[in-house]
């Protein structure tokens, strides 16, 4: 008994080690800021989150960052909570600064406008990690504040295991 309890112990210890490494403990940094204009090129998507399209929309944005058909940061537009309920209102692709590109096929542009006030959320930790941490750090910061936000959402990853969440603040 007592060699399954110091298997469970190391085991256990081994698992808070790569939380650790992964970035589980990293808090994002949250912040009231206005919004820079962006440009989203992406695929609009509406539906299931178990759905087989959802995913081929996050592979596809892969792809195109991959062989160069467009220089940008993946990213997406959520125009409904993406961490509630089991459907999504969502606009997958990249954020890409040169807008007079041609654009892959099936693709279309989508502009976040500039000056809004925003939730903006940002912390290092695997990509895995990252959407639940930053959406959860912006609603309890609005929780905490008194702040309404709307149901606007944009994500993006600008670096290996960076993410960043804004989300405007109802005025």
């Amino acid at each position: 008994m007592k060699k399954f309890l110091y298997i469970m112990v190391g085991f256990a210890i081994l698992l808070l080690v790569l939380y650790t490494y992964l970035g589980g403990f990293t808090a994002p940094e949250v912040t009231v800021k206005a919004s820079e204009e962006m440009y989203v090129a992406g695929i609009p998507f509406k539906g299931s989150l178990e759905d087989e399209k959802f995913g081929n929309a996050f592979r596809r944005a892969a792809e195109v960052l991959d062989n160069g058909e467009l220089d940008g940061t993946l990213g997406n537009i959520y125009y409904n909570d993406p961490e509630r309920g089991d459907s999504i209102d969502a606009f997958v692709g990249l954020i890409i600064s040169d807008t007079t590109v041609a654009l892959p096929e099936g693709y279309e542009l989508r502009v976040i406008p500039a000056k809004k006030k925003v939730l903006h959320a940002e912390a290092n930790a695997n990509v895995a990690l990252l959407p639940k941490k930053l959406y959860t750090a912006v609603f309890d910061y609005a929780k905490e504040n008194n702040l309404k936000l709307e149901t606007f959402y944009v994500e993006w990853f600008p670096e290996e295991d960076k993410g960043v969440v804004e989300v405007p603040v109802k005025e």
